[in-house]
């Protein structure tokens, strides 16, 4: 392979160098890291089968799963007996799924529920939680003052209150809205260094799991937030991605990499920063993080010269979408195989690219 069609794989400082000296050993993996997005995961469904296929089982635990809101469900899929099945069940449920005719936030909420159920059934939530090589965790935003409310046109006056004071300062979040990390971890886990955002530790468990991947996808206006889940305060929790939309740090131990399957190249910190540039991605807090996306070539060949989005519920009929949906992931077995024969070939150090 001469060069890269599909695919770009990107590393942070301190993992470019080592790897370009001394190649990849993808047993020092010991985070791999998955985004906030909605439909965007479509593009990584079979990247995370040939990860959970070729490299997972060469891994040595503990290895941290963290995600926020759509990627929370990925990595619940990633940790049951049947990993693949999961993700294939997911995917199925996800591209099928609907708004209910008469919308109601109630329904949808519910709906998620019953998705959760189909994915990760009371018999796979153990396996989940007592993963032998996988510690889940699942990032929250815990709601403050009128945040808390369900009423739209407050909840939507206190998020505009919300990006004026993101847009001052990224540090503002904390009066809006708090990161709440559930974890399985035995070892808390130091992340969000440089940023300085608060963190909340609250264990992941199996009587809470369902409401945690509920709360961290429950994007407000559009869903219910949780109000009450086990073990925690009794708060409102809402999408994880407000407070860690592409996760911009790299929580991870010294020598370890951070494996960051991801939609695109941007890296937006939180939900609010996407639109300001000076927010983008900071390489150096990426200094241990291999970042494996799309290329916007790739990109430009998908239906509708993108990668999905939540705007294709509303454009587009339930058949269009459903059809778009399926010729992207079908055409998204090209990432899947360029980097599987990067990786029998142990190539990776003549295709990367810096952060």
């Amino acid at each position: 392979m001469r060069k890269l069609e599909s695919l770009v794989i990107k590393a942070g400082p301190s993992a470019y160098k080592e790897i370009k000296d001394h190649g990849f050993d993808l047993t020092k993996i010991k985070t791999i890291m998955g985004a906030s997005g909605g439909p965007k995961w479509l593009v990584l469904s079979h990247l995370d089968r040939l990860i959970l296929d070729k490299i997972v089982p060469n891994l040595e635990g503990p290895v941290q799963l963290i995600s926020s809101s759509i990627s929370s469900w990925r990595f619940i899929c990633y940790a049951q007996k049947d990993p693949i099945q999961a993700i294939n069940n997911f995917e199925d449920g996800y591209i099928n799924q609907y708004f209910p005719s008469e919308y109601t936030k109630k329904k949808f909420s519910n709906q998620l529920r019953e998705m959760f159920d189909h994915i990760c059934p009371p018999s796979a939530i153990k396996d989940v939680i007592n993963h032998a090589v996988f510690e889940t965790n699942i990032v929250t935003a815990q709601s403050h003052h009128i945040l808390k409310t369900e009423n739209n046109p407050v909840l939507l006056f206190g998020l505009l209150l919300t990006f004026i004071a993101n847009f001052t300062n990224r540090k503002n979040l904390d009066y809006f809205f708090s990161r709440v990390l559930f974890t399985s971890s035995n070892n808390q886990i130091i992340i969000d260094k440089e940023n300085k955002l608060k963190t909340k530790y609250i264990e992941l468990t199996e009587g809470n799991i369902k409401d945690v991947v509920v709360a961290s996808s429950s994007i407000p206006i559009y869903l219910e937030g949780v109000k009450r889940i086990l073990g925690s305060p009794k708060e409102v929790y809402r999408d994880g991605g407000i407070v860690d939309y592409h996760f911009d740090y790299s929580p991870v131990e010294k020598g370890g990499f951070v494996l960051y399957p991801h939609f695109f190249d941007l890296i937006a910190p939180g939900w609010f920063d996407r639109s300001i540039a000076s927010r983008h991605s900071n390489p150096l807090n990426h200094q241990r993080t291999i970042m494996i996306c799309p290329s916007h070539k790739f990109i430009s060949e998908l239906p509708l010269s993108k990668v999905p989005d939540r705007s294709d519920f509303t454009k587009l009929s339930n058949q269009q979408r459903i059809k778009n949906w399926k010729k992207v992931v079908s055409s998204c077995e090209r990432l899947a195989d360029e980097f599987n024969q990067i990786l029998e070939k142990n190539q990776i150090e003549s295709f990367i690219k810096p952060i």
